[in-house]
Order: structure tokens, then C-alpha cells, then sequence
């Protein structure tokens, strides 16, 4: 059994799948990040921050920051579907480790119209069935890596759909923390009949109100769905009255009710003009719920750039006005190809935006006179006007009926172009049956009427404890179908000593390459999928493709399966890892033996960031151990770095080179080693050679001791220059 896990080890799929028969959950109800007060991470203090992680990757940003890794105030999500449990659970993992603890898994299509629970561990479309072994599985790993990072993660999925009351019944068992619970969801979006879909609603919303599972609405699907998504601000907010009202009346405590809202628009359109007056109508009609920011899905199409920029004017959305969790959808949601990496990127978009806008609002605040609360209280009246319109019509069910909702119209105006479902029609009609007077169900958490004798404190009493009250009383189902489960698709990637690269499954082998192609669109398309069945790639797709300009060129990127023999992990070669002297010895030994080095950025190149930053002390650079740099600048012809070097009797060059265009990196550190052996002083000093795009193969084969690249630092050069000079270097430690 898998008592924790180890940072350097995969996680073990296999060892969480025992004995789950004999799994309890740890934790119930929903869990918000500890505040910290004014924080100090590192040399910042912080205005919005929460508890740190134990474990963590930090963005790459903070390279320059000591390796900070403050977490947001708001619980971070991570959206995944791919369909196969085994799989997310890694993903889960990833995304941990990168600060997100709301791990949200997508159900998989038409989950709502099944009648009641799917057993086993079936692989799902467009989504992840909702199977107790999935959801057990899942919170176990989850267990484990909440240890890890240490932190407790949420855990949430859907109970809506027919079988809405089995689900939450199972999820409240299986320590599931929160889950989109909307009746309007199902009646609008899935057709299921309106009066059984409230019926079910209450009941299941009162199974979540029994374990405080967190319940978020699912509103925001109007402005997904309506033709112009903008003009249905007022009717989204009437969607989250209903359901919030209705939740509360059930007994969900209000603590306990997030709002899933969503901004209406998006860039090209003037959003902020849109977004932000209705965020802040809804948070002041709203207050006493929390706030569970989402992008738009409506809005996003193939291009990664297009959706990151939209997630981050949403996120500065939230930042303006207030959130309690905030989702991250990925680009995926316009390619549906869910993809690890870009869970990871979204869950860091998130975790980059809010710190960098922290204490915004000590320096901004938002207009009060003007056309923010002007157009902010125009929404309002309309979502009253709207609300009241309903009651005048006869209610609710008359309302969608007459096809009130998703009506692409600004209200009061309608354009005929609302959802409209009948009271006697939609799946499972007429299956409302009432309960006799005499009717009791032994059962704790539920809904309505039930006639309880009087010698029983709780109704499970009379069957000693029922499966809320006692975990092992439920009955385990392993797998129902013989082949389409967990252990058959494992058996077919399990570990075999080979690495293949892959973006959904394991070993799925697909890899994502970028084309730019000096063609039409029409002419690039298809010779791009050429392109990548000559790179010998597999079920070649466009992912996306963009004109750059309609003759001169088109980017395009491609997916496709890698078609070679798999690589085996213990015939590679691994790059060499230097170690570094500490800096006490680095220290100790300059102080009696003094290293002076030139330095300067060559031929035409006025790149000077990166090399500054290796020599000078307060960027941590050779200086602080020491060493005399002597730097010549930017642009520095060849024949003078190396005259100042053997003018100022040094023992090392610097020569930093980042431009490549025409491979004049290569030339540079060429024309460096060669004018040093003219000059007959090449075995008298050490030549370094740095830049983004240099690595130690390319600088070595080119003349140069070591060459560093993309992520050195000045300690990394001078322990190679110090060890080289102490006769400590020796290749098999490089």
C-alpha cells in the first residue's frame, strides 16, 4: 500500500487501485486557503496570499526571485477530461504541484440522461465517467498528494442529470467536496422534464447540504449558448437568484453557494465596457455567496495566445471585484484535446496574474460616478424587470416554457431565439411519485417528508447506521465489463523501460509541432500535413492555423502520432549535470589566489542583461565570490576582448553571444578561439561562451572550455572557471 509519495518517483496507479473496497475518505465539506495577513515571502510582502505549499514549482520568472513560490488568496481549478481516470490522477499530480487545489473533473457526455450509476472504470467521451471506483480511486490518490504539497485539495464533479440524487448520495460517501448543482442546467441544456428536475434538485442538494459540500451553479451556460452572450447579463443573473434562492430554501448554507460567473464577452469586442459592469452587479446583489470566476468557453478558439490573453483580462476581472475560486480554463476547450501541459499553463496563468496584481486595489478603485454605475445598475433593473416579468407570467416553469431564457435579446427585448422546453415533455416525464403518510426511509440526509418513529434519534437508527453514517456498509463494485476497464488499458502502456512522449494518455505519442509556411492558407494546410507524415508522424491533424499574411504566410501546428521505435531509458546518453563548489571554497580560495576576467557581449550583438547579471554582484554574479570581471560592453570586436585579456593578465574570457541569426554565435566563438591561438595565449585562458541559444556541445565543438546556455548563472561560471584553475575538473563531473 502506498503510504506517501516520493517527489522523484511516478506515482503508482497500480498500488492506488487496492483494496479500495476498504477505502474511507479523510475529510468532508470544502476547504478555503489560510490567509496571510500582509505576507513576506522572500524580500516582498504580499496583500492577497494564502498558506504556502510544502512542495511546490514555482513560475520560471522565479529564477530571479530566490525561487519564490507565494500561493493567491483564491482556490486555484484545474478543469480535466480526458476521458480516462487513470490518467487525470497523474494530471492532478502536475497541477498540485503548481498551486491548483480544486481538481474539477469534466463529466463525460450524456452522463446527465443516464437513470442511475455507473459502475467500474470505463474510459469516457468527452469527459471522465462518474463511476464510484473512478471517484474513490481519484480522492484517494488525491489524499496522497495533498500530503505532498501540503495542502488539502477539493475534489469536484456534476450532480445533475436524471440520476442527480444517486450521484450525490455517492459523492457525499466518497468525501467529494463540491459539485455544480443547477436544476435549470438540466432543464435548459439537457431537456430532462422541469418538474422532475427540481424534485431531484432538492433532494440531492440537501444530500450536499448534510456533508457541507461546496454547491456552484451553472448560470453561466446562457452566455455560452445565447447567439450574442453579451445581451444576457440581466437573465444570468435571474438564473443565479433562482438556484442560490432555491439551494438556501433546501438548507445549503449560503457560505456554501459559489456563483459559476462568467464575463460576457471578449477581445475583439471592448469586454471591459461589458465585463466589468456586470461582475460588479452581480457581486453587489450577491453578497453573501461566494464567487467562482470562469472564462468564456464561447470565445475560444484554437490559438493558445488568443485564450491566454482572454483568461487574463478575466483574471483581472476578478482582481477588480472579488473572487473565491477561480477557474482556468485551457486553450483545449477550443481544440478538445485536453492536454497535461496545458492544464499546468492555465493553472500558472492564474497563479502569475494575481500576484502580480497584488494590492491592486490599494492603488485603483472603481469609478462611482459615471458609466461603470450607471451601466451597473442598468443590469440590475433589467434582471428585476426580468424576475418580475416571470412571476406576472405565471412562474418559472411557464417562463421557459413560453421560451424566455437564452433569448439572444437584450430584455426586455426578444428576439425568438430562447430555449423553450414543455412541462409535460423532456426525458422522464411523469415520474414524480408522492409519498405515502406512512413512508419512511431509514436513511440519514435526506429530502422531504419521512415519517421517522419515535424511538429513533436519527432515521439510519433503525438499520444500525446508514452508508452516510457508515462507509462500510456501501457495496463495493469493482468492474462490470471485462475489457473496457482500468486494468486493461494500463496492462496495454505499462511500464516497459521506454520513453514515448504523450499529451493526454500515457504513451499516447503525440507531439505538437509549429510550422511557419511561406504560403496561402489553402497551401500551407495541406502541405503541412505532408510535412508531418515525411517527419514520419501518425494521424497528422491542424490544430490550429493562423494567416500571417495572405500570400506571404501561414502559421500552422500540427498534431500527430510519433511513428518510431520507442526510446529506451537505460540506453540514453543524460546531459551532464556540473556540480558547483560551495561558495565558501569558491570564497576562500579567490582570497588568496586573485581571478581577473574580461568579459563582453561580441561582434554586433547589444544584448547586455544576461551577462551583467553573471558578472555583477548584486545580480549574484562572479563578483560576489571575488573575481575582478573587467567588462568591455556590447558589440565588442573579437580582436579587443582579447587584447584586453592578455593586457590585464586574465585568466578567462567571457564572451557572451545571443544573437544566431546566419549562425553568427558559431562564427563568433570560432574567430574567439582562433585569434587566442595566434596569439599564442589559448593555453593560458579559459574561454567561456554563453548565450540562449549556446549549448556546451555547440561552444566545445567551436573551441570554447564550456559554454553555458538559457537558466546559467554566475555561480555555475565561476565554480567552472575556479575548478579549472584548482585542477578539479574532471569531465565525468561535468
Amino acid at each position: 500500500m502506498v503510504e506517501r509519495l516520493e517527489q522523484n518517483k511516478k506515482l503508482n496507479i497500480e498500488e492506488i487501485l487496492k483494496d479500495l473496497d476498504k477505502y474511507e475518505p479523510k475529510w468532508r465539506g470544502w476547504h478555503w486557503r489560510e490567509e496571510v495577513v500582509d505576507g513576506k515571502v522572500g524580500e516582498f510582502s504580499y496583500k492577497e496570499i494564502s498558506a504556502p505549499l510544502k512542495k511546490s514549482h514555482p513560475l520560471p520568472a522565479a529564477r530571479s526571485f530566490e525561487g519564490i513560490d507565494p500561493q493567491p488568496r483564491a482556490v486555484i481549478t484545474t478543469e480535466i477530461a480526458s476521458g480516462r481516470f487513470e490518467d487525470d490522477i497523474r494530471r492532478m499530480r502536475m497541477a498540485a504541484w503548481h498551486g491548483a487545489d480544486h481538481l474539477m473533473v469534466i463529466r463525460t457526455a450524456g452522463q446527465s440522461h443516464f437513470d442511475g450509476l455507473i459502475e467500474g472504470s470505463p474510459e469516457g467521451i468527452g469527459g471522465v465517467p462518474i463511476t464510484r471506483k473512478e471517484i474513490r480511486a481519484t480522492r484517494k490518490a488525491i489524499d496522497l498528494i495533498e500530503e505532498e504539497v501540503g495542502r488539502k485539495i477539493n475534489f469536484h464533479s456534476y450532480v445533475s442529470g436524471v440520476a442527480g440524487p444517486d450521484v450525490a448520495v455517492m459523492f457525499a460517501e466518497e468525501g467529494v467536496n463540491g459539485a455544480h448543482q443547477d436544476p435549470q442546467y438540466n432543464v435548459l441544456y439537457r431537456n430532462i422534464n422541469m418538474f422532475r428536475s427540481f424534485v431531484d434538485a432538492a433532494t440531492a442538494k440537501h444530500i450536499m447540504a448534510y456533508v457541507d459540500m461546496l454547491q456552484i451553479d451553472g448560470a453561466h451556460n446562457a452566455n455560452a449558448t445565447a447567439m450574442k452572450g453579451y445581451n444576457v447579463m440581466p437573465e444570468l443573473m435571474v438564473q443565479h437568484a433562482i438556484n442560490s434562492k432555491f439551494s438556501e430554501m433546501v438548507g445549503i448554507k449560503p457560505e456554501n453557494i459559489a456563483l459559476s460567473t462568467v464575463p460576457p464577452t471578449s477581445a475583439p469586442a471592448p469586454c471591459m465596457r461589458y465585463d466589468l459592469p456586470y461582475a460588479v452587479a452581480l457581486r453587489q446583489f450577491f453578497k453573501k455567496y461566494k464567487m467562482r470566476a470562469q472564462m468564456n468557453t464561447k470565445y475560444i478558439e484554437s490559438c493558445e495566445r488568443e485564450a491566454t490573453v482572454g483568461h487574463t483580462l478575466n483574471l483581472l476581472i476578478s482582481e477588480l471585484t472579488s473572487v473565491d475560486i477561480q477557474s482556468t480554463i485551457t486553450p483545449d476547450e477550443g481544440r478538445n484535446v485536453p492536454w497535461h501541459y496545458n492544464n499546468i499553463h492555465a493553472v500558472n496563468t492564474a497563479k502569475q496574474a494575481f500576484l502580480g496584481m497584488d494590492g491592486l486595489m490599494d492603488m485603483v478603485e472603481l469609478k462611482e460616478t459615471g458609466y461603470l454605475p450607471e451601466k451597473v445598475r442598468e443590469i440590475q433593473e433589467r434582471a428585476i424587470l426580468f424576475l418580475e416579468e416571470i412571476i406576472e407570467c405565471g412562474g418559472y416553469f411557464k417562463a421557459v416554457d413560453s421560451g424566455f431564457f437564452i433569448d439572444s435579446g437584450e430584455y426586455p427585448e426578444r428576439n425568438g431565439d430562447g430555449i423553450s422546453r414543455k412541462m409535460d415533455g423532456g426525458d422522464a416525464v411523469n415520474t414524480i411519485i408522492k409519498r405515502d403518510e406512512d413512508y419512511f426511509a431509514p436513511v440519514c440526509g435526506q429530502f422531504g417528508y419521512n415519517n421517522v418513529p419515535k424511538q429513533y434519534k436519527k432515521p439510519c437508527d433503525a438499520i444500525e447506521e446508514c452508508t452516510l453514517c457508515n462507509h462500510s456498509k456501501i457495496k463495493y463494485i469493482d468492474e462490470l465489463d471485462d475489457k473496457d476497464n482500468a486494468k486493461e488499458r494500463m496492462e496495454k502502456v505499462k511500464e516497459d523501460g521506454t520513453v514515448v512522449p504523450e499529451v493526454q494518455w500515457s504513451k499516447d505519442g503525440y507531439v505538437k509541432i509549429t510550422l511557419c509556411i511561406p504560403e496561402n492558407e489553402q497551401i500551407s494546410e495541406a502541405a503541412a500535413i505532408e510535412m508531418g507524415k515525411r517527419m514520419n508522424l501518425r494521424d497528422v491533424e491542424i490544430l490550429h492555423k493562423q494567416v500571417l499574411q495572405s500570400s506571404e504566410g501561414t502559421l500552422v501546428e500540427i498534431k500527430g502520432v510519433c511513428n518510431f521505435e520507442p526510446i529506451k531509458r537505460d540506453e540514453l546518453i543524460l546531459p551532464k549535470r556540473r556540480k558547483t563548489l560551495s561558495n565558501g571554497i569558491m570564497k576562500d580560495y579567490v582570497k588568496t589566489h586573485p581571478v581577473k576576467i574580461v568579459a563582453a557581449t561580441v561582434g554586433e550583438d547589444e544584448h547586455s542583461v544576461g551577462l551583467r547579471e553573471v558578472i555583477d554582484i548584486k545580480h549574484g554574479g562572479v563578483e560576489r565570490f571575488g573575481l575582478e570581471a573587467i567588462y568591455l560592453g556590447t558589440s565588442c570586436p573579437i580582436d579587443k576582448l582579447v587584447e584586453a585579456a592578455i593586457e590585464s593578465k586574465a585568466v578567462a574570457i567571457l564572451c557572451s553571444t545571443i544573437i544566431t541569426h546566419n549562425d553568427v554565435h558559431i562564427k563568433n566563438m570560432k574567430k574567439l578561439n582562433d585569434l587566442c591561438i595566434e596569439k599564442g595565449v589559448r593555453d593560458k585562458l579559459i574561454l567561456v561562451s554563453g548565450g540562449t541559444q549556446v549549448t556546451d556541445e555547440i561552444a566545445r565543438a567551436n573551441g570554447m572550455d564550456v559554454g553555458f546556455g538559457r537558466g546559467s548563472n554566475g555561480t555555475d561560471v565561476a565554480s567552472f572557471i575556479i575548478k579549472k584553475l584548482i585542477g578539479e575538473y574532471v569531465n565525468k563531473d561535468e
